[in-house]
């Protein structure tokens, strides 16, 4: 069972970064898709960006051109740089996995699962 652990999420102010961190127990083999979502008190989960084994990469509308995902897979280490953050953008952010590529299971992994990291952007 793959391990996730988030880091790097605290308090900014409107228009500040973050950049997220999320390491993993272990190797992850092509292919694979690895993601971050998020979820704000009284609202529904909301995918962010997925990387896929294959280096592609997806972003919610609502992140395009704010947030970049990336990975470093000798430290096994997944990131998620935001930029121009907003109110609107906190929420408990979480890392996930999957083994099979991010086409095939819609761009929303969830077989491994993080426990959270809580992001908080005041205006």
């Amino acid at each position: 069972q793959v391990q996730l652990m988030e880091s790097g999420g605290g308090s900014v102010q409107s228009g500040g970064s973050l950049r997220l961190s999320c390491e993993f127990s272990e190797s992850m083999n092509s292919p694979y898709c690895m993601g971050w979502f998020r979820q704000a008190p009284g609202r529904s989960r909301e995918g962010v960006a997925t990387i896929d084994s294959d280096g592609s990469q997806s972003y919610a509308d609502s992140v395009e051109d704010r947030f970049i995902i990336d990975e470093d897979n000798a430290k096994r280490i997944l990131y998620l740089q935001m930029n121009s953050l907003t109110p609107e953008d906190t929420a408990m952010y979480y890392c996930a996995a999957d083994r099979k590529s991010c086409y095939d299971i819609s761009y929303d992994p969830r077989r491994y699962l993080g426990q959270g990291t809580q992001v908080t952007v005041s205006s």
